[in-house]
């Protein structure tokens, strides 16, 4: 049976539209403006044949526990049947601060996930309960800032030769497909909007790693997955 993917390209774009939206309106939808991507996961999750999952996004609800800390809030949880099935985090970065933002961006999503991986291995989720579904998505804004080349200073030893004149826009797409590689996340993915995107949803991705499509086929594809597991 084919994957249901949605048409995550018109949902995507609503929830770009609704992205800028929400920000202009931050004083009454505060903390609501990545609602359209939690909408798309939901989406993909129900069409792909879990529609009775449970699916949390409240702050109460979306605990898990850590192997190097108590516990870990992320944006959304995906339980069916007792079973952890998915944790995504939906991340959103607009200037002028892109370098601070940027590293602390990067700090945590390594560290969320190595500490998720970790108490997976220890047991935290069911001794014999298969390997969830772990994902991470970034919304940049796209401006100068993000876009233009970015000079490091390393003293005493050079830096990757990819990360050489990277812009911040870069050096998340290759977090992003570095995240993957190194198995830390299922799937990892960068889109990139301006504020002008408030009436077209208009969006960017910068390779078919980091790309949404991926990100939802891959999302897709372990739901349905785990749908025939529990047949």
């Amino acid at each position: 049976m084919p994957l249901d993917l949605v048409d995550y390209q018109i949902k995507a774009q609503e929830a770009v539209q609704a992205f800028w939206g929400n920000r202009e309106r931050a004083g009454v939808t505060a903390g609501k403006n990545m609602d359209g991507f939690r909408a798309l996961v939901v989406a993909l999750v129900w069409a792909n044949g879990l529609a009775q999952a449970d699916i949390q996004f409240t702050r109460s609800l979306v605990t898990l526990p850590g192997f190097f800390r108590p516990t870990k809030q992320w944006d959304i949880v995906v339980m069916s049947k007792g079973r952890l099935v998915a944790t995504l985090e939906l991340k959103s970065q607009v200037g002028p601060s892109f370098g601070n933002n940027f590293n602390n961006r990067t700090e945590e999503a390594i560290g969320s996930a190595h500490d998720l991986w970790t108490a997976y291995r220890e047991g935290a989720f069911g001794r014999d309960a298969p390997k969830p579904f772990v994902g991470w998505l970034m919304l940049l804004e796209d401006a100068a800032g993000s876009r233009k080349p970015v000079i490091d200073r390393s003293p005493h030893f050079p830096t990757f030769v990819e990360f050489e004149g990277a812009s911040y826009a870069k050096r998340y797409d290759i977090l992003c497909r570095k995240l993957v590689q190194e198995q830390l996340y299922s799937a990892a993915s960068l889109i990139l909007s301006s504020s002008i995107a408030v009436t077209t949803g208009e969006y960017s991705e910068l390779g078919e790693l980091t790309g949404l499509r991926t990100f939802v086929t891959r999302l897709a594809g372990h739901i349905a997955s785990e749908a025939a597991r529990q047949i």
